[in-house]
């Protein structure tokens, strides 16, 4: 029973992240996928100013907060016994 929750979960969580890259046209994800790459985990060395604040603005628009309201709700519902 648990192994069917966990994967239930795993399953919305893929679709609000889904949902929420949405909101990004297709060169903007592509864009933002360059910077995470080019960041290599450290933005404030290896981003300029100026890709740091175009990373920021693209991150916003993927509405982080909705995101994390949904996954908690998952998560939360998952802890419940709830689907």
């Amino acid at each position: 029973m648990m192994f069917w929750l966990r994967v239930l979960a795993v399953a919305q969580v893929a679709l609000l992240v889904r949902r929420h890259l949405a909101l990004l046209e297709a060169d903007e994800r592509s864009r933002l996928a360059r910077l995470v790459a080019q960041s290599k985990g450290r933005p404030r060395t290896n981003l300029s100013a100026d890709e740091r604040a175009e990373m920021l603005r693209l991150v916003q628009k993927l509405e982080p907060g909705g995101f994390a309201r949904g996954t908690w709700g998952a998560a939360r519902g998952r802890a419940r016994g709830k689907p």
